[in-house]
């Protein structure tokens, strides 16, 4: 942490001899403040395919631990797509109570293991961070005739099976769930509907852009660099309010009659069985990430909300977020 110890001097008295102590100020990184530090590369997981909203947070991550040495050994990024995160989540349990290894996690830890699909959840982890919190945005290519969520919303009514929806990466997950709240409020029966399942953002937004799919729901992120290009049309934001910047133009599913609010936090997890050193290690080392100026620009960027969480915490959010998604998806017919 790049904070100040303030001099301390204190006098004890003891067979008429003073005892001093004294901290001199200075600065203090994170990897100083708990007696477990990486000995080797630490390995960043990331649940899905590069491209996509938890790879490119993932190496953001990546880049100011190491630019700031707030991380002192190597640290590398490693996609483990597949599974809807099952594969990661395998992956990083394979490395019990090691502190090297660290996922990328969101929400697909707790839907996943709610609809059966994925035998992990926040309980088999190590919760370490919930970082920021994101909405969601549902976009169809520019020259689509769907100009609006409300135009969606009709199509799907009279044909549920007329559009087909990319969604990275699992099914029941808010990218899926923005699009199915507004729908099954307007009648639409969801087990009709063509989903195709894609192992990142990225792959979805490229089959979107070959005409492949007709419809992606996905992060702001995500959605950006193509929107900022012309290729694509948000029709509906899942947030509380219109966004800022790129997005101003986009309306809420609120504005369009749909009563649709969804979100997802991107967090950090280490394997189940870290140590207490192991875990002040990295509160450390995460509350120092979040407070670089280089991290506050990037929220401001993506229209991020900073919603960061400690490791106690982070657990507590996460446990009690499981149980609203299993209503929410259980409200959504989803689960079985």
């Amino acid at each position: 942490m790049n904070s100040l110890f303030k001099l301390a001097v204190g006098g004890v008295r003891k067979n008429g001899l003073v005892m001093a102590m004294a901290v001199l100020a200075a600065p203090v990184s994170a990897a100083t403040q708990s007696s477990w530090k990486p000995e080797r590369s630490v390995e960043i997981v990331v649940t899905s395919a590069p491209g996509s909203g938890g790879d490119v947070t993932g190496r953001f991550v990546q880049r100011i631990l190491q630019e700031r040495r707030l991380v002192e050994t190597p640290v590398t990024v490693a996609n483990k797509p597949g599974g809807g995160g099952a594969i990661a989540y395998h992956y990083l349990n394979q490395h019990k109570g090691n502190g090297h290894f660290i996922v990328i996690a969101g929400k697909n830890l707790l839907t996943g293991h709610i609809l059966g699909r994925v035998p992990y959840t926040y309980s088999d982890v190590t919760p370490l961070a919930i970082l920021f919190e994101e909405y969601i945005c549902v976009a169809v290519r520019a020259d689509s005739a769907i100009r609006s969520g409300r135009d969606l919303i009709e199509r799907m009514k009279k044909d549920p099976t007329s559009l087909s929806f990319g969604i990275a990466s699992a099914l029941g997950n808010p990218n899926q769930q923005s699009v199915a709240m507004p729908l099954k409020e307007a009648g639409v029966e969801l087990r009709k509907i063509r989903n195709v399942v894609f192992n990142s953002g990225g792959i979805a937004m490229t089959a979107l852009l070959g005409g492949h799919v007709d419809v992606v729901p996905g992060s702001v992120g995500l959605m950006l660099r193509h929107l900022q290009t012309g290729e694509v049309r948000v029709i509906a934001v899942a947030a509380p309010r219109r966004f800022a910047g790129a997005l101003a133009s986009a309306p809420t599913w609120n504005e369009q009659g749909a009563n649709t609010v969804v979100s997802n936090w991107r967090g950090v997890v280490g394997p189940g069985g870290m140590s207490r050193e192991q875990i002040a290690y990295w509160d450390d080392a995460l509350r120092a990430l979040v407070r670089a100026d280089e991290w506050k620009k990037e929220l401001e960027r993506n229209n991020w909300n900073d919603e960061y969480k400690a490791s106690v915490e982070a657990g507590k959010a996460m446990q009690a977020d499981y149980v609203e998604s299993k209503r929410f998806l259980t409200d959504l017919e989803l689960v079985k």
